[in-house]
């Protein structure tokens, strides 16, 4: 049988005790909670087989010559066993707690990604069902909280077009996995969004897939943006390709009067011209000229728009008069191409007074006849007005000008007003111009509060209005100028000293050619410097034609000199430069009139008369 008297003597020996009480508060001391029980379980338990196998092994195994030294024996194997135990309880703790301690950090780590991202995140099954979902995606979709979004259908409660769905689970379900995947998406309160969605199949030990793991992007600005930089590059394209279009068309335009204009001046050398040939090639000599006239007045207008510094002078304006004038102005030419130019006024003369800045009302008008004359053949051309319904002091005229021409698609009726557009860009048919006039006469209608629009039909003809407000005033009639008469009468003003300051000898002879009948010579200087020492050693002068382009010293500071000795003289200011503000440097510098080159003979005739007149 066996001895477990060994029991007995394991529970009674002082040293046994005194380290299992140690170890106890050691091990409560490295490990807590449950875990203590079970340590301590497992330490007694050990014990208890080491005082078994001492006391019961056969004595040959453990032989001491005395008790002592079995009682140290047994203390310092107690001791060693215990200190062993230990250790390897604290190192198996401390890698325990570094292990959670890692795991908590990663859990952190994971949890803070999954809240505090802007992406949003999501797992659904493979049916659809939402399983779970991070704050950014609740607030992606206008939801209040993951309660109110949790269990419900992608398929049919977000998806704006279901086939992209079935299109995604396609996808996912042969690769494992998709990414950059776009779609448009329903939000709670029914705004679509644009959604770029990434996501993989999570799959069981069976290979099933059980869930989708994924992310959900807002794209729906950064589309916006998109289309908007790809919108501004195709018009950025296309302006190009217009001022590439625009800049061959002037090529042409320029060349082709400058053309007609060198030649003919050069015929002109040639001896044994009859008078009627001299006259033809200097009516062709003009025409050219005034082509290309109208051509530079056509870009320094839209240059002086595209700055904003096109002004507007209100004033009263007559506008039958101004109908009638175009229309005596254009008649010739229209009935030499065989066709029909009428007009109609709604409102008789007496009450035609209205408030507006007549020279652009002119200008619009006079655009959209030379736009009829150019694309009709034949047919007619009809010019007028209707006035619309308003208060009593404020009324809109309806102007129009109607053609039999031929006419505009309706794909380009809008291009049209546009800025180096004509109506056939593709040269399929070539018109003479620069493309600016209607884009000129949109912009002037604009600054006067109206609007202008076309209604045409490709084969039948086209017809323009534009709508302007209009203040009339019948109480006192207008002072209407009439240039014409000013111009045509009898110049009686004679033996008058004038300087002609220009650098450009064809400008001078010119000059000098039209006051040659108000002096018998004039004096002439080609630089600012000259004229002011001209002025100082003539002081009786009566008139300077002060050009503003000179070397050494521009007009505007000669003038400046000029003034500081001489109040009395008058200076009119040429200048080829056409721009706004012109006028006011020149009057602000000290000149009394100012005239745009080229100059015209009786616009010069009408001012000079106007200072000389006795």
């Amino acid at each position: 049988m066996l001895d477990f008297t060994w029991y007995s003597k394991f529970l009674s020996n002082g040293p046994v005790l005194f380290f299992i009480l140690i170890f106890a508060a050691l091990v409560i001391w490295v490990w807590n909670g449950k875990q203590v029980l079970i340590l301590m379980a497992f330490y007694f338990t050990n014990l208890a087989v080491l005082f078994y196998i001492d006391y019961n092994a056969p004595e040959y195994l453990f032989k001491y010559p005395s008790p002592q030294t079995r009682s140290i024996d047994i203390f310092l194997s107690f001791f060693l066993y215990s200190f062993l135990l230990f250790f390897l309880l604290y190192f198996l703790k401390r890698e325990f707690l570094r292990q959670k301690e890692k795991i908590n950090e990663a859990n952190s780590l994971y949890f803070g990604l999954f809240r505090n991202t802007t992406i949003g995140l999501f797992q659904t099954t493979p049916e659809g069902m939402i399983l779970s979902a991070n704050p950014a995606l609740i607030k992606m979709l206008n939801f209040d909280s993951l309660e109110d979004l949790l269990h419900r259908d992608l398929n049919n409660n977000f998806y704006v077009e279901i086939d992209k769905r079935t299109e995604f689970k396609k996808i996912i379900e042969e690769k494992g996995e998709i990414s950059d995947y776009e779609s448009e998406w329903f939000t709670k309160n029914g705004d679509v969004i644009v959604v770029l969605e990434a996501a993989k199949a999570v799959k069981n030990k069976n290979g099933e897939i059980i869930r989708y793991d994924g992310t959900a992007q807002d794209i729906t600005e950064k589309k916006k943006i998109q289309r908007e930089l790809i919108d501004s590059m195709e018009k950025a394209k296309e302006s190009d390709r217009l001022k590439s279009a625009f800049l061959a068309n002037m090529s042409h335009e320029i060349r082709t009067p400058l053309n007609g204009i060198l030649g003919f001046a050069d015929l002109l050398k040639e001896p044994n011209l009859s008078g009627e040939q001299q006259q033809k090639y200097i009516g062709i000599i003009e025409k050219g000229g005034v082509r290309m006239l109208n051509i530079i007045d056509d870009i320094i207008s839209i240059s002086k728009i595209e700055s904003g510094q096109m002004e507007v002078n209100i004033q009263e304006s007559d506008i039958n008069g101004q109908i009638e004038y175009i229309y005596n102005f254009f008649k010739p030419e229209i009935e030499a191409k065989g066709m029909q130019f009428s007009f109609k006024k709604f409102l008789p003369s007496k009450e035609a007074v209205l408030k507006t800045d007549s020279e652009k009302v002119y200008a619009i008008l006079t655009n959209l006849v030379k736009n009829a004359i150019k694309y009709s053949k034949k047919g007619s051309i009809e010019m007028g007005y209707v006035k619309t319904d308003g208060r009593p002091s404020l009324h809109a005229i309806q102007f129009y000008v109607k053609d039999t021409g031929i006419g505009i698609p309706k794909d380009r009726q809008e291009a049209i007003f546009e800025r180096f557009v004509q109506a056939d860009i593709a040269d399929k048919m070539a018109y003479q111009g620069a493309g600016l006039g209607l884009s000129i006469s949109k912009a002037y209608v604009e600054m006067l509060g109206g609007k202008i629009w076309v209604e045409s039909e490709e084969g039948v003809g086209s017809t323009f209005y534009f709508t302007l407000p209009c203040h009339f005033k019948t109480d006192e009639k207008p002072i209407m100028k009439n240039l014409v008469s000013a111009y045509r009468r009898e110049n009686n003003i004679r033996n008058l000293k004038i300087l002609i300051v220009e650098d450009d000898e064809a400008s001078e002879m010119l000059i000098s050619k039209i006051v040659e009948g108000f002096c018998i010579k004039p004096l002439k200087a080609g630089t600012g410097i000259k004229a002011v020492e001209l002025c100082r050693n003539h002081p009786d002068i009566n008139l300077i034609l002060m050009d503003i382009q000179l070397p050494e010293m521009n007009g505007y500071e000669a003038t400046r000199q000029i003034r500081r000795f001489n109040k009395e003289v008058i200076i009119i200011a040429q200048t080829a430069f056409g721009l706004s503000g012109d006028r006011e440097k020149s009057i602000e510098a000290g000149c009394n009139a100012y005239i745009k080159k080229p100059i015209i003979k009786v616009e010069l005739l009408a001012l000079i008369q106007k200072y000389f007149k006795k």
